[in-house]
């Protein structure tokens, strides 16, 4: 299952995720449907709306946000005494099956606990309840909302910023520059991208955009992405094509799945045992006075294939596709001029 969050979630004020957060605790905690008038009245983050306008295209957004998500939004009528239309989230629907889970994803989700663990989000939960009791929204008493971490795990607040920093460029449509490295045995490189979104796939965080510097679109996860965040360059100048899907963008990228495509790669003989494995042979052949022999890859991902060539160097050359060829160059040149680079 993949989300996306994008492309617009922070603003002045509340934050966006703030207010997606409060309006999701208000849907789910009643049963009843709720009008539009009162979602303003009532859920933090939409009073600051300068004008009714306003609102409307700030809460259309965050309809379809939701729905994005995956979150099961439902519109009917307030009351059988009340023609009025209203809307709220379907419990059932959105409620997941009992689940059990390895101790390996149960630490993965006590890691993504940590995330969201902050005073101001708790506070903000809780406030929005009694905000909505106060207003006579019938409230499921019954609804328990917390927000809580397993003991011994350190606070990764890192992540948390990242996301938050690049979140706030997309919705001011700013470019943004951070470091960032293929892998954990890797450098980090800074990168200079206009974002689009953020989407969820598998588990782990992906940030979409144009690369300026290989001018091209390009996935970047999030756990490899250094703390020092920047959004650069005016406001308004960024914005997300139309039609461009960000889950089959990263889907793409990380599939496991065949995409169809093939490339041919020659590797030095005796090198590169990994790509072997995975290939089928395509005849030998003599690449710059060196024997070597032809591969033919099944393109899975197209993003982790690149990385794998680029790291034989010169023992592993892409003849095509292009796009692949250029994108393994592209890490070669960039590990060549970052200090303490390979030469």
């Amino acid at each position: 299952m993949s989300r996306v969050i994008g492309p617009k979630l922070i603003r002045v004020g509340t934050s966006k995720v703030e207010r997606l957060m409060n309006l999701v605790i208000a849907l789910l905690s009643t049963r009843s449907f709720i009008t539009a008038e009162r979602i303003r009245a009532n859920v933090a983050g939409y009073s600051e709306c300068p004008s009714d306008e306003a609102f409307s295209r700030m809460f259309e957004r965050d309809k379809n946000e939701l729905r994005d998500l995956g979150i099961p939004l439902e519109l009917g009528r307030v009351s059988a005494l009340d023609p009025a239309e209203g809307y709220r989230i379907n419990r059932d629907a959105y409620a997941l099956p009992d689940v059990e889970l390895t101790p390996e994803e149960a630490a993965a989700v006590a890691v993504a606990t940590e995330l969201w663990e902050s005073p101001e989000l708790i506070t903000a939960t809780q406030g929005a309840l009694l905000k909505l009791r106060a207003a006579g929204v019938d409230v499921d008493p019954g609804v328990e909302v917390a927000i809580s971490s397993p003991p011994g795990l350190p606070g990764l607040r890192g992540p948390e910023d990242v996301l938050g920093i690049l979140l706030s460029a997309i919705d001011f449509g700013q470019a943004v520059q951070f470091p960032h490295r293929p892998s954990r045995s890797e450098p980090y490189i800074v990168r200079t991208v206009e974002p689009w979104g953020v989407v969820t796939e598998k588990g782990r965080w992906y940030l979409v955009g144009h690369d300026r510097d290989r001018d091209a679109t390009r996935t970047f996860r999030l756990s490899r992405i250094g703390a020092e965040v920047k959004a650069i360059g005016p406001p308004s100048t960024v914005s997300r094509p139309e039609g461009v899907d960000l889950r089959a963008i990263v889907a793409q990228v990380i599939g496991d799945a065949p995409t169809g495509a093939q490339a041919m790669v020659w590797v030095a003989d005796g090198r590169a045992t990994a790509l072997r494995r995975a290939a089928r042979s395509a005849g030998p052949r003599v690449l710059a006075d060196r024997a070597g022999e032809v591969l033919e890859l099944d393109i899975r991902s197209t993003d982790r294939l690149a990385r794998t060539i680029a790291g034989y160097g010169a023992d592993a050359v892409v003849l095509e596709p292009q796009s692949l060829r250029e994108d393994v160059l592209a890490r070669l040149r960039a590990q060549v001029d970052t200090p303490g680079g390979r030469a």
